[in-house]
């Protein structure tokens, strides 16, 4: 079993910036990706960005040139340092673990772009 625990999530004003957090525990494999996903109101999950531990990253267009992903692996830890954030910004934040053909999942944190 792998255990996530999120942070950083709140209230930012358009154009802010905010940083998640994201630590992993448990039986954690060497090689994985961790990575972010996000769910709006009346929308389906989607993903925002993915980082292996080799250090590969994928992100979605919607996101390319503000968000950036990165990880500490000694640490377990992976981020999402969110910029220039946008109102359609706003979702519950959730992270995931994956490895193999396992995939675990945060309890999500709330991101919301407001003025």
């Amino acid at each position: 079993q792998v255990q996530l625990v999120e942070s950083g999530g709140g209230l930012v004003q358009p154009g802010g910036s905010l940083r998640l957090s994201c630590a992993a525990s448990g039986s954690i494999f060497s090689f994985n990706a961790m990575g972010w996903y996000r769910q709006a109101p009346g929308k389906q999950r989607e993903l925002v960005a993915i980082i292996i531990s080799g250090g590969s990253t994928i992100y979605a267009d919607s996101v390319k040139g503000r968000f950036t992903i990165s990880r500490d692996n000694a640490k377990n830890t992976v981020y999402l340092q969110m910029n220039r954030l946008k109102s359609e910004d706003t979702a519950v934040y959730y992270c995931n673990y994956r490895v193999g053909t396992r995939s675990y999942w945060g309890q999500g944190t709330q991101v919301t772009v407001s003025s």
